[in-house]
Formats: C-alpha cells, structure tokens, sequence
C-alpha cells in the first residue's frame, strides 16, 4: 500500500496511476493523515467492488458499536433495561 498527499497527487498522478497498475492500492493523506483510499476496479466490477466496500465500511462500524458497547457496560442490559431506554428516549424526543 503506499501512501500519497494531496500535493503529490496533484503535482505528480503518474505515481498514483502506476501504483494502482500495479495493483496496489493507494491512501490519499492530508497533513499527514489518512484521508480517502484509492483502489484499481475494473470497469465490469465498478459496481460489485462499490457494493464490497460499502458493506466492509458497515462492518467496521458494527464493530465499532460493539467495543463501544463492551466498554460501557451497555452490552449486558437486559430487554427491559433496553425497553426502558427507548421508552425514556423517545419521551424526551416528543418534550
């Protein structure tokens, strides 16, 4: 994987075009941090490749609810507490 401002990208695209050819995939980074990630796709796949990273985006997500959920304790209320929390929510939504 290689990594590339913003600034080179605009100042030299080959590098980033060669490195998709070459199959790689490319992290586009601004003020040194990770910003977007290029990847090659084939004109026939467009649309199953689209499909594959929104779904690994949802996963990743998931997962972050999960561990959110782990630390705070959240993960072990039980359906009533749960009731209880969308009922109290919901409450203070229609104040």
């Amino acid at each position: 994987m290689k990594f590339v401002s913003v600034r080179d990208l605009r100042n030299t695209p080959s590098d980033v075009w060669e490195a998709l050819e070459e199959g790689g995939d490319v992290v586009l980074t601004a003020n040194g941090r990770p910003k977007a990630l290029v990847v090659r796709v084939d004109e026939e796949d467009l649309d199953s490749t689209v499909v594959a990273l929104r779904r690994a985006r949802a996963q990743v997500a998931v997962s972050r609810l999960r561990s959110g959920a782990r630390n705070s304790g959240s993960d072990r209320l039980s359906v009533g507490e749960i009731e209880a929390e969308i009922k109290g929510a919901r409450k203070a939504r229609h104040r």
